[in-house]
């Protein structure tokens, strides 16, 4: 599953919730009939529930969106704080240097001296942009790095090589 967004605050009295979305079209998720909530954004794909969509639109700097299964604010609130996600391909093709977080996490990442930096293990929201968590070993002292996603640092992502170019140096 692609963790989407999560569901922030109930919305109005018939339902609705307010989501804070993780990426930067989140109305193109529209075309998706179906959206899958759970708690815990890190569980198995049998442990979403699908929720069928009947609406979504912009609020403000977030979305809000109502599911035929939700019908008062009651079975609204009893969703706060779950997370939005959908099968990789329920979702629309991002456009040309545009990812998806869920396809770039666990991507070997290399600077342009050719030295292996770490994995991706994560992404940051800070506001400004997007931030690249790589952590350089699995165990629980393993070094972690944080890149600006941003094409100051970005030089190259290939998906199929399941590989990131970055300048930055190793002992930054």
């Amino acid at each position: 599953m692609i963790v989407l967004g999560r569901i922030v605050a109930p919305f109005g009295v018939q339902g609705w919730v307010k989501i804070h979305p993780f990426g930067d079209d989140p109305l193109a998720w529209r075309t998706m009939p179906h959206w899958w909530l759970c708690a815990d954004d890190h569980a198995a794909e049998g442990q979403w529930q699908r929720f069928t969509l009947k609406a979504c639109r912009m609020h403000g700097k977030g979305l809000v969106a109502s599911f035929a299964e939700v019908v008062d604010r009651n079975a609204a609130e009893a969703l706060d704080g779950y997370y939005v996600a959908a099968p990789r391909e329920a979702l629309p093709q991002p456009a040309e240097n545009e990812y998806y977080w869920g396809d770039l996490v666990g991507l070997a990442v290399e600077n342009e001296a050719g030295e292996a930096l770490g994995t991706v293990s994560g992404l940051l929201s800070t506001g400004a942009h997007d931030v690249l968590q790589i952590r350089d070993g699995t165990d629980k002292d393993a070094a972690e790095r944080l890149v600006p996603f941003v094409a100051a640092y970005i030089l190259d992502v290939d998906l199929a090589a399941r590989r990131i170019r970055v300048s930055w140096e190793k002992d930054w």
